[in-house]
């Protein structure tokens, strides 16, 4: 699948409870978290980028310095990653064909994951590629071809696309690849990323 004919959307509503402030907004070397995602969707030279803002939505579009980013709204971010799942593939363009879906809250998120994860597709018979990490993790970001967007309403609450995977086992590609994908939800856990540099893209 090429970049430029990829959306990619960022999932960055949550109320970030567990952090205790904008999530978002929290520095790992200096930049944003929200801003290293965007960075790296960038790199792999993706222009159509909807980024899904909820809770602390209006801080967060005046802290950082955009791009060409469409951001949009979840009007129910509580109901869960599942609602700004939904948001994001609505506000899409008709001329993506498929859609990367990210995390706003994994800063670690590596350009040649994302560039794998576009060389996998095979066709709209399996229109869902996920990363195998070999530390392990959550196989995320996901690509998914607009053939399977229609699953987006099978997804409840904060699981995503998760329990719809391993109902459709059939429509996946795994693709391997090295290290992992952490989500940071608490300031303990950005410390020690933060303490690691060589963990940092």
């Amino acid at each position: 699948m090429e970049a430029g004919r990829t959306a990619a959307i960022v999932l960055a509503a949550g109320a970030s409870s567990r952090f205790g402030r904008p999530k978002a907004l929290a520095l790992l070397r200096g930049r944003p978290l929200l801003l290293h995602v965007l960075d790296a969707v960038a790199a792999v030279g993706i222009v159509e980028v909807v980024v899904v803002l909820g809770h602390d939505g209006d801080q967060i579009e005046r802290s950082l310095r955009w791009r060409s980013e469409r951001r949009v709204r979840n009007p129910n971010p509580e109901a869960g990653l599942s609602s700004s799942l939904r948001v994001g593939l609505e506000n899409v363009s008709s001329a993506s064909e498929a859609a990367l879906i990210l995390l706003g809250d994994q800063p670690l998120v590596r350009v040649d994951v994302i560039e794998r994860l576009l060389a996998g597709f095979v066709s709209a018979a399996k229109p869902i590629v996920l990363p195998r990490y070999r530390d392990g993790g959550g196989p995320n970001p996901l690509l998914v071809h607009r053939a399977a967007w229609s699953l987006a309403g099978e997804a409840r609450s904060d699981r995503g696309f998760g329990p719809v995977l391993r109902n459709h086992p059939d429509l996946v590609v795994e693709v391997d690849v090295e290290g992992s994908n952490p989500d940071i939800d608490t300031p303990e856990e950005l410390a020690a990323i933060e303490a690691f540099p060589n963990l940092c893209p």
